[in-house]
């Protein structure tokens, strides 16, 4: 796994957390909820790119 996506989902996550920190305190839960939604999305969206090249790794490594 490459280390430098460790440290952009780790960011991402630091980001969100303190957005979402600054958001509750002055009142605004509605947008500290989408923040955290959005977050996890770009997340996901990461994993699912590496998913991908695992799995086309694992299909020409079989000749599938």
């Amino acid at each position: 796994m490459d280390v430098n996506l460790i440290f952009k989902i780790a960011a991402i996550g630091i980001i969100v957390a303190v957005l979402n920190q600054l958001l509750i305190r002055s009142g605004r839960e509605e947008q500290a909820m989408m923040t955290t939604l959005a977050g996890l999305i770009v997340v996901l969206m990461m994993m699912i790119q590496q998913i991908d090249s695992l799995f086309t790794a694992i299909k020409s490594i079989f000749g599938l």
